[in-house]
C-alpha cells in the first residue's frame, strides 16, 4: 500500500514506516500531521483524486526540523567585473510515516 501526497508544493509517493524530507511545516518536534492525499493504491486497486481523495488520510510524526546543507549561488555578468556570491540553506521537516487510511 503506497499514497501520493501533497505539502509545500510538492508531491512524494510515500507507504508505511517511510522517512520523508518536506519543506518546512508548522509542527513542533513529536507531533503529528496530516497530510492531503493526491492517490492512493490499495490492495482493492488505485484511486486518484480530483484534485483530492475523499475519505482518505496519511498520518505522520514529525522526528525534527533543521537546514539542509548549504548551497553557493555565484552570479556574474561578463567584462563588467560583477560578480555577487551568496549562500542559501533551504528549512526542512523529517517525517515519519505512520499510517495510510484509505
Amino acid at each position: 500500500m503506497y499514497a501520493v501526497i501533497e505539502t509545500g508544493g510538492k508531491q512524494y509517493k510515500v507507504a508505511n514506516g517511510d522517512v520523508v524530507y518536506v519543506e518546512k511545516l508548522d509542527a513542533e518536534n513529536d507531533s503529528t500531521v496530516d497530510f492531503k492525499v493526491v492517490a492512493v493504491s490499495t490492495d482493492a486497486g488505485f484511486q486518484a483524486g480530483a484534485p483530492y481523495v475523499e475519505g482518505a488520510k496519511v498520518t505522520g510524526k514529525v522526528i525534527k526540523t533543521g537546514k539542509a546543507k548549504k548551497v553557493t549561488v555565484f552570479t556574474y555578468k561578463p567584462k563588467k567585473s560583477k560578480k555577487r556570491k551568496i549562500g542559501h540553506r533551504q528549512f526542512y521537516t523529517k517525517v515519519q510515516i505512520e499510517s495510510i487510511d484509505a
